[in-house]
């Protein structure tokens, strides 16, 4: 499976954005789909994911209630709603799709990655 994210830019504490992030090749096997973010001199951090058909969403705390996973099947495309963004939500924001229904918080569950796209929140 290939993953492209786009949709990061600068923003500024309060607003929103909305990710997006494409897949193309095996998207069938797709068990889960999920977002992951690193910012600079951090490691790479569980964000949200959703499961099998997608009526499974999970969040990490610090996004719950800000941050909405969905997903278009029609376009094999993956989306990330960001509210009430913080200057912490700075990072480099990951897409990630795993086959099997593991450990869906860390990174080594998935087994196809997106490049990345860069989110800033200025305070």
């Amino acid at each position: 499976v290939q993953l492209v994210e786009s949709g990061g830019e600068l923003v500024q504490a309060g607003g929103s954005l909305r990710l997006s992030c494409a897949a193309s090749g095996r998207t069938r096997s797709i068990y889960a789909m999920a977002w992951f973010r690193q910012a600079p001199g951090k490691e790479r951090v569980f964000v949200a994911a959703m499961r099998g058909s997608g009526a499974r969403k999970d969040y990490a705390d610090p996004v719950k209630g800000r941050f909405t996973i969905s997903r278009d099947n029609t376009k094999n495309t993956q989306y990330l709603q960001m509210n009430s963004l913080k200057p912490e939500d700075t990072a480099v924001y990951f897409c990630a799709a795993g086959y099997y229904d593991t450990d869906y918080v860390r990174p080594e569950s998935y087994e196809s990655w997106g490049q990345g796209t860069l989110v800033t929140v200025s305070s």
